[in-house]
């Protein structure tokens, strides 16, 4: 393993901020558009059902018949980045929308009352209430959903979007436990970290709403 490490060091290093790229990106996105959504199906509830059930359906999709199935699509297929950011994107919304849309229904119709009582318009009390208290529920989906994109990331080599994914799959080509474990051990190091890091940020969220 520490000639592997030694051979391969550049090209992990590489590879690992490949990695990290295509996941940050694709998070970035799924904050944008999961929150928001989760926000506003608390004020369609009619619609919370079918958008997270579609959510639901699209997590159930095994990641590499995901990314067959994205390839034909024009504009999509015409790059691997694009494409795997996208199929990253899906996977990761689940938990950030669930959760927000869970978080958000718990306040209690009491708090939202008063705040009505107080003069707040919604997005007032969205901002200043909803959103604090749900905040640590909220960032335990954004937790979950950035463990899932690390994961998922690596299968994006094999569409040609790298990442370290490569040499997991060029280890198992070639019967490389070195090289399996050189692309396996940053994947699992990059969550381990996000993971731990969030949830610092959560655990301090919910002492200082408590």
């Amino acid at each position: 393993m520490i000639a592997t490490l030694q051979r391969h060091g550049w090209e992990i290093a590489r590879l690992t901020f490949e990695h990290l790229w295509l996941t940050v990106i694709a998070m970035l996105f799924a904050i944008l558009v999961g929150i928001p959504l989760g926000v506003l199906l608390t004020r369609r509830r009619r619609w919370a059902r079918p958008v997270i059930g579609f959510a639901n359906v699209i997590q159930t999709v095994p990641s590499l018949a995901l990314f067959g199935l994205l390839l034909p699509v024009p504009w999509l297929g015409e790059n691997a980045a694009r494409l795997a950011i996208v199929a990253l994107i899906a996977y990761a919304l689940l938990p950030i929308l669930r959760n927000t849309y869970a978080g958000i229904d718990s306040v209690s119709p009491e708090l939202r009352r008063v705040a009505d009582a107080m003069g707040m318009t919604g997005w007032q009390r969205l901002r200043m209430v909803e959103l604090p208290i749900a905040g640590s529920i909220i960032l335990a989906g954004v937790r979950t959903a950035t463990v899932i994109c690390v994961g998922v990331a690596t299968i994006a080599a094999a569409i040609g979007a790298g990442g370290l994914g490569e040499l997991i799959f060029r280890g198992v080509a070639s019967v490389d436990n070195g090289l399996v474990l050189a692309g396996a051990i940053p994947a699992a190091l990059l969550a381990l970290t996000a993971d731990a890091g969030l949830g610092w940020i959560e655990k301090k969220l919910a002492v200082r709403q408590g």
